[in-house]
């Protein structure tokens, strides 16, 4: 195997390896680039190790590679599954390519590792107390200015060198992985700039995801900023966003952004998955498909009410937006939208089992609680904002944790509902603040970041059975900028980690 070296033909960095689904006999790799300056392998490789030893390889040729964006004629991928894999195992995956050619100062010939990564594939049940956790990393909002690789490092750390208890085995990347509507740039009239400006940042901020996005399965919801801001509406006050007013520039930035949706993160619409019959868990791209009056078409809200009453077991629901949240004059969020948000909270209440939402989006980490329904259901939210902030006069988005809203739902969905509001836990401390908000930073008025803020951070969830047949949840938060220890662990963003036993 030929190693990179300086006589290979062009760096590794612009390569990438993402593994999306990952099930308990299966798994979904993403291979190829984002950036159009790589010459498209005549036959390239994945391959598939289990404790050292190869148990898998398949081959791509150049009529494999597939176009991410329509309307370029470069950047490429392919889609690689393997099936008929071991449950709850450990594998290891590189991706290569076949190089012939002449370098700098001799010939090179032979496959050179492009990249690498790993996974585990899903446990048939949840684990035993004492045995062993099914963690799920959570993490939103990735802005790439001033990051420096530091949420990626962070990431794979954890992954490689934190307690077996809190490594991460799924990863929910819950929104605004990238920002396409920063900067004055992005006012461009020019269909063919638009589509390039929208590939070239999914090129800058996947390379530096790669230590997120190659190690675990990611599943990831977009939220508006993978389109623009407040998207699908065009109303924003914000100049750089006045273009999206012109129709063809509108459309051309919307199927660039759908196409990298689709191809590129491959989003869900609903999609669920279990593990055995402890745990049943839900994805739903709230975002992509909203009109005036609904966030999802009917026939997948269907599925998602469905997924939600029919429960025989915890629930986690994995959402681009939190449900505990205040009415946004501003920007539409779910309760903009009455009907299904009441609908959505009438279906999460239908069964006893508990429910927990994964969210991101609103600048700020934070877990609450609260009662739901009247046969006995509660609802934790878990929300993770931001992995890597945003800065300069963007930077005036930032936000911190408040105890808002103070009771739930809203008094005018609780009246439809047919039960009443409750008080929300914020688990306050002495200080009367919440005890798992995640802890922010100053800011200074003339510096990359002029508002307090919250810390960039990601969270980890871990769950695993206990001997009475409950649930146990842990959580807790990392630091990304805050490294701890000879092997650089993300600091944690609470003193003690967040308990609760499920039902």
């Amino acid at each position: 195997m030929v190693s990179p070296s300086r006589s290979s033909p062009t760096s590794t960095a612009q390569w990438s390896l993402v593994i999306h689904r990952v099930g308990a006999v299966s798994a979904e790799l993403w291979v190829g680039t984002l950036f159009p300056t790589l010459k498209m392998p005549e036959r390239a490789r994945v391959r598939l190790f289990r404790d050292g030893r190869e148990v898998r390889s398949a081959l791509i040729s150049r009529s494999d590679w597939r176009r991410p964006f329509r309307g370029m004629r470069r950047r490429f991928f392919r889609v690689v599954r393997f099936r008929r894999l071991e449950a709850g195992c450990e594998y290891q995956v590189t991706f290569e390519r076949f190089v012939e050619g002449v370098g700098a100062s001799d010939r090179v010939r032979g496959w050179q590792e492009l990249r690498a990564g790993a996974f585990r594939t899903l446990p048939r049940r949840l684990p035993l107390k004492g045995e062993g956790t099914f963690t799920i990393g959570l993490g939103s909002c990735f802005y790439n200015h001033r990051d420096g690789g530091r949420a990626a490092a962070a990431y794979r750390a954890l992954c490689e060198h934190g307690a077996a208890t809190v490594r991460p085995d799924i990863t929910a990347l819950t929104g605004d992985q990238v920002y396409l509507d920063i900067g004055f740039d992005s006012v461009s009239l020019i269909p063919g700039e638009i589509r390039e400006r929208i590939a070239d940042d999914y090129a800058l901020h996947w390379q530096a995801l790669d230590g997120i996005l190659g190690r675990g399965g990611t599943w990831m919801l977009p939220d508006d900023h993978e389109y623009w801001n407040d998207y699908p509406f065009v109303d924003s006050p914000i100049p750089a966003l006045w273009s999206l007013r012109l129709p063809h520039v509108r459309e051309c930035w919307e199927a660039a952004a759908r196409d990298a949706v689709t191809n590129v993160q491959r989003s869900p619409v609903v999609e669920t998955l279990a593990v055995g019959q402890d745990l049943t868990l839900c994805f739903a791209d709230l975002r992509s498909h909203r009109t005036e009056e609904a966030f999802l078409h009917a026939a997948p809200f269907g599925k998602l009410l469905d997924w939600a009453r029919r429960r025989t077991c915890t629930g986690v629901l994995v959402l681009p937006q939190p449900l505990l949240v205040r009415q946004n004059r501003v920007e539409r969020n779910l309760r903009s939208y009455r009907k299904q948000y009441a609908a959505l909270l009438g279906a999460l209440s239908a069964v006893p089992h508990d429910i927990v939402v994964l969210s991101g989006d609103v600048h700020f980490g934070r877990i609450a609680s609260v009662p739901i329904g009247t046969v006995g259901a509660r609802l934790f939210e878990i929300i993770s904002s931001p992995l890597s902030n945003l800065t300069g006069l963007n930077g005036v988005a930032a936000s911190t944790a408040t105890s808002r809203p103070e009771r739930f739902p809203p008094a005018a969905a609780a009246r439809g509902l047919g039960w009443p509001t409750r008080k929300v836990n914020y688990y306050k401390d002495r200080a009367g603040r919440g005890g798992y908000f995640v802890p922010a930073r100053k800011g200074r008025l003339l510096s990359d970041y002029p508002r307090k803020r919250t810390r960039e951070h990601f969270m980890t969830v871990s769950l695993c059975r206990t001997d009475a047949g409950r649930i146990e949840l842990t959580a807790q938060a990392w630091l990304v900028r805050e490294r701890t220890g000879p092997m650089g662990l993300p600091a944690k963003g609470f003193r003690r980690s967040f308990r609760a036993v499920l039902r």
